[in-house]
Formats: structure tokens, sequence, C-alpha cells
């Protein structure tokens, strides 16, 4: 038996808690796969969060199925770039956030961890967004009250403080499996033709043709594959035991290799359903002007015919903003201790967060209504993929790196491919920026 420890900031803070839950090499396969098991899912979490509501919801009210495929290859992308990440954190015992301050020069480093906070309130702001909108459609109040309820979260992390890094686990697998559980009653409630959905896989040329699907696209690339989950997966896979001999670090690999895999396809199957739904839902039906989430939940009613539409999606959209919040915090702490050497209660970290997203969040509904949460939210995800190249920069050279990693490092084909993703990612963001200007 492992026994976690009780300090105040054990749940959120990895560092504390490494090595806590031990995989022996004696292990059946099936126990060894079990206790391994986590991370991802903290991980995934982060791939379905409001903001990819927001741009799966828009992309599929007004281009049907045909931006399906965008959501495929990111996050076929996200699981090859996390795969980097948690063999990082395994095969290094650091995760990425330490390494880059060790690495590079200390106004590189300072660099870095601006930049990777910024997506941290980016990605808070989508989740302040999206649970206001479902405090306003659960509980019909405004959606400025909905903002301010949103700051009540950080009770729920007080309440967590030393409960252990499993007992988080298992709250976010249950608040996955509610979004998950919500969008397959959405979709028989509302079936999609499928054979439009599968020539969805494959990408149409007459849908590039203005600027709007790439910025949406943009906008998918970065609600699916966030900057600050790649530090945080090199961190959490740190609470397992293990050895440091070759064969054991192997094995780790492997079995981390599964959890990601598995969860970040759950991942995928939700933000697909979402988009396939808003197809379903919205473009077939001729309501293509839909590009909010507010819009979406008021919509569904009539066109299903029952209400149970739209509070299996207003619980859905409480229940992914809720879960996003445990993992940014645990980001937040990673980045700060591993940038910065910098240690501070994780209800404080939490605060700040909360509190740098809930300006931008109060200053857009008030000055610009409740319908400016769609534009902000897609917003907040194009800010997160421009931010991505910075941290997928030094993630490939460390993993690239013979001294740090062995063996174990990256071989020609995943540097290649990881290279390439990186590239495309870049190239994307500096087309949309050209465009914009």
């Amino acid at each position: 038996m492992f026994k976690l420890p009780t300090t105040a900031t054990a749940p959120f803070c990895p560092s504390e808690v490494q090595g806590t839950i031990d995989v022996a090499p004696t292990l059946p396969f099936w126990q060894k796969l079990l206790r391994t098991a986590g991370p991802g899912l903290l991980i995934s979490v982060g791939y379905m969060d409001p903001g990819n509501w927001a741009t799966d919801i828009e992309a599929g009210a007004k281009f049907g199925y045909q931006l399906l495929f965008v959501v495929v290859l990111s996050s076929l992308a996200a699981i090859v770039l996390q795969c980097l990440s948690m063999r990082l954190g395994i095969v290094s015992g650091r995760d990425l956030a330490r390494l880059c301050r060790e690495r590079y020069s200390p106004p590189v480093a300072r660099a870095m961890w601006l930049l990777a906070e910024v997506s941290i309130v980016a990605c808070d702001l989508a989740e302040v967004l999206g649970s206001a909108l479902a405090f306003k459609l659960l509980l019909q109040v405004p959606l400025l009250i909905g903002v301010g309820l949103t700051a009540f979260d950080l009770l729920i992390v007080l309440g967590l403080q030393g409960k252990g890094f499993r007992r988080i686990e298992a709250i976010i697998l249950a608040l996955v499996l509610t979004v998950g559980a919500s969008f397959v009653v959405e979709l028989l409630l509302i079936p999609p033709h499928w054979p439009d959905v599968a020539r969805g896989l494959w990408p149409q040329p007459q849908t590039w043709s203005g600027t709007e699907p790439w910025y949406l696209a943009v906008g998918i690339l970065g609600a699916t594959v966030m900057p600050h989950n790649l530090y945080l997966h090199s961190s959490v896979v740190q609470t397992r035991v293990v050895r440091k001999d070759l064969p054991s670090k192997r094995a780790a690999i492997g079995l981390s290799r599964i959890d990601t895999i598995v969860s970040l396809l759950l991942a995928l199957l939700i933000n697909a359903a979402i988009l396939i739904l808003a197809g379903s839902a919205f473009h077939l039906h001729g309501q293509q002007s839909v590009a909010d989430i507010q819009d979406a939940h008021r919509l569904l009613e009539p066109i299903v015919g029952t209400a149970l539409a739209g509070t299996l999606f207003g619980i859905a959209l409480l229940a992914s903003g809720q879960s996003s919040t445990f993992t940014g915090t645990i980001a937040g702490q990673v980045l700060m201790e591993g940038f910065l050497e910098l240690k501070i209660p994780c209800w404080q970290r939490r605060l700040i967060t909360r509190g740098l997203a809930l300006i931008p969040a109060f200053i857009g509904v008030a000055l610009l209504g409740d319908h400016a949460v769609g534009k902000l939210l897609v917003l907040s995800q194009v800010v997160l993929s421009l931010q991505l190249p910075f941290a997928i920069f030094p993630l490939i050279r460390l993993t690239s790196d013979r001294k740090l990693m062995g063996e174990l490092r990256n071989s020609w084909l995943t540097s290649g491919l990881s290279w390439l993703l990186f590239g495309a990612i870049t190239g994307a963001n500096l087309w949309l920026i050209a465009d914009l200007l």
C-alpha cells in the first residue's frame, strides 16, 4: 500500500507527491496499468473545456461536419506531443518547466514562463465564461452574476486540501464521464447523418475560401493542444514510482503511453460529438448563425422537442468548466515551481489565476453584452494556439537530447514527426496573423 501525503498543498503540487503511487514490476499487467492510469486523464480535461465547446459549436453550426478532420488531426497531434512530455518526465525525473530554467538563460526562461502563464489565464478565461453560462442556463441568473459565482470554486480547492492526488483523479474521472454521458444522450436525441459525418473526416477544398474557417481551425488547434498541458504532463507522471534502470523506465513509458492515448481518444470523441451535435442540430436546420454556447442551448430544446437536451447541455458545460479548474491550478503550480522555484499554497495560486481571468470576463460581458461570450471564448483559444510553439520547441529539443534522455531519446521518426507538427502549427499561426493584419 502507498501512503499519500497530507500537506496543505499536496493535491495540487505534483512535486510534493512524487513517487507516491508504487507501480511494482511484480504486479500483474492490469494492476500496473490501473496504478499508472490517471495523469493522462488529468491532461485530457484541458482538451474538452468550454473553449473547445465554443470552437466546435461555431465550426459545426457554420460549416457542418467539414471541420471535423481538424478536430481529429489536432487530437492526434496532441497525442504525439503529450507522449513526448510524458517521456521527458519519466526519463529525466524533472518537468519541462524546470528543465527549461536549467537549460536557457534567465531572461529567456522568464519570457517562456510569462507566455505559459498567458496560456493559463486564457484557458481560465474560457472556464470562467463557460461555467458562468452554465450557471445562467441552470439557475436562470444573469451572466454577470454567473461570472461572479465562478470565483467560489476556490472553496472547492480548499475543500480538497490534503485529499491526495488519487482522489483528485477520481473526481476528474467522474466529471469527464458526466460530460461524455451527456453527449451520448444528446446524439441519441439528434441522430446525425453518419455518411456526411464520415465525409467530414477528409478536408474539402471549398471550405478554405475565406479567413473564417482558418480562424476557427486555429482556434480548434489551440483549444485541443494546450501549451500548459505540456508542462503539466511532464510533472504529474512523476507521482508514480519509477525505478532508475532502463527496463523499468521503458515499461513505465509503455504503460503511460496507453494511459495518454486512451484518455486523449476519449477527449477526441467528446470534441467530435460537440461538433457533430452542432452540425446536426443547427447547420442542417438552417441555423448557421449560431456562434455562441448560449444560443446553442436556447435552440436545442425546440429542435429536439424536449427540455432534457438543454438541461443535459448545461450540466455537461458546468462539469467541463469545473474539471478544468483543477488542472489549471496544478499547471500553475508546476510553472511557478519549475521556472521560478517559488512555492505558494494552492488556494493562493487559484486566487491569482481566477482573479486575472475574471477581469477580462467582467469587462467583456459588461461592455459587449452576453453575446460577446462566444467571441471571447474563440479568441481565448486562438491565444492558446499562438503560445504553442514556445512550449513545443524546447520539448522537442529536450526529448531529442542524447545526454539527457540516453537511449530513450526520440527516434528519427518521432523527431521528424514532431518538427513537422511544430512547423505546421507555427505556419498556421503566422498565416492567421498575416491575414488578420
